[in-house]
């Protein structure tokens, strides 16, 4: 496999056309934008998403769907969750049944519960039966580009396709392990953009490290029993998709959940932090549809609950830790 495409130009799709360039011959990268594909051509530069780094010869962008997907014998899916099924719709007939498919969403589908490999299998598999792996890990996008060490997982349910993505993708700064517990990764990479939030407004109110401590642990048991409860394994959640991914977005400074975290600590209204952001937060739209799985999966999941009231009904920060803190005694 001497080619590869990757399906969303912001700063996490980016960042791995960049740390792949140098294992495969080409790469073609889709750009939504228009304007910004045409500077990305002519700057070699992620001016919008990823400033700073320039794009090797062996990137292509385009903006054609069709293009990006033909002959593709590798595509990785990098695009917002909310945009994703979409994209693999319009995608589908460009398609060939040989192609491997991975995902690098991290998210929950509002309408549907889904997560993102579930929404590939179920729209490619109206044309062919698809392969899915999916990666996730703690990354932030800049710190890879930079080539800074970074480990991840790759979860399929055939040991087959993992192997391969590992094998593939691992280089001198880039880890891989695999895994065959793709739901577990996904609700570990999903939820913990929740926390991050709720990580944001410890800090924001300047808590301490007691409180942010926590916050992680106990968010960890968050996730833990809803990934359990859809099918996940308590293990993966112990790894790096799960604590890993959720220590880093939680105390990272590069976290966008985080940010918007702190912001709300700070009385500012949501609407008014996501029109300054241009990067997607996904643990805004995340938090309602985890409390929607959690509710449907009978999950006790109070942090995720508060942050959605916080998000949603303006309740103060404050309040939303009080309301935590005031909870019915129980074990650990």
């Amino acid at each position: 496999m001497k080619s590869l495409t990757i399906v969303g130009a912001g700063s996490w799709g980016t960042a791995l056309a960049l740390v792949l360039a140098p294992k495969f011959e080409r790469i073609r990268l889709w750009v939504y934008e228009a304007d910004l594909a045409a500077e990305m051509e002519e700057r070699r530069e992620n001016g919008l998403y990823l400033p700073g780094f320039q794009l090797p010869g062996n990137i292509s962008i385009t903006t054609s769907l069709a293009e990006a997907a033909t002959h593709a014998p590798i595509i990785v899916s990098a695009v917002p969750s909310h945009f994703l099924r979409t994209v693999w719709q319009q995608m589908l007939p460009a398609l060939h049944p040989e192609t491997l498919l991975i995902s690098a969403t991290k998210g929950v589908e509002c309408q549907t519960l889904q997560l993102p490999s579930q929404i590939l299998e179920e729209v490619v598999s109206r044309a062919f039966t698809p392969r899915i792996a999916v990666l996730s890990g703690p990354s932030f996008a800049r710190e890879v580009a930079s080539g800074n060490p970074t480990a991840v997982v790759i979860a399929a349910c055939e040991a087959e396709v993992a192997s391969l993505v590992q094998t593939l993708f691992s280089g001198p700064t880039l880890r891989l392990y695999t895994s065959s517990d793709p739901v577990g990764v996904q609700i570990g990479g999903s939820i913990k953009n929740v926390v991050a939030l709720a990580a944001g407004i410890v800090h924001g109110l300047g808590l301490g490290h007691n409180a942010m401590a926590a916050l992680i642990t106990r968010g960890l048991a968050e996730m833990t029993r809803l990934a359990v409860a859809v099918g996940g394994q308590q293990q993966t959640l112990s790894g790096l998709a799960g604590l890993g991914d959720l220590v880093l977005t939680c105390t990272g400074e590069l976290s966008r959940n985080r940010t918007v975290g702190m912001e709300l600590a700070r009385g500012r209204k949501l609407a008014e932090i996501l029109a300054s952001m241009r990067m997607v937060a996904e643990g805004v739209e995340t938090t309602s549809a985890a409390r929607e799985l959690a509710r449907c999966h009978s999950v006790e999941m109070p942090i995720t609950e508060q942050m959605y009231h916080v998000l949603h009904f303006d309740l103060p920060p404050a309040t939303a830790v009080r309301r935590l803190m005031e909870r019915s005694l129980r074990c650990e």
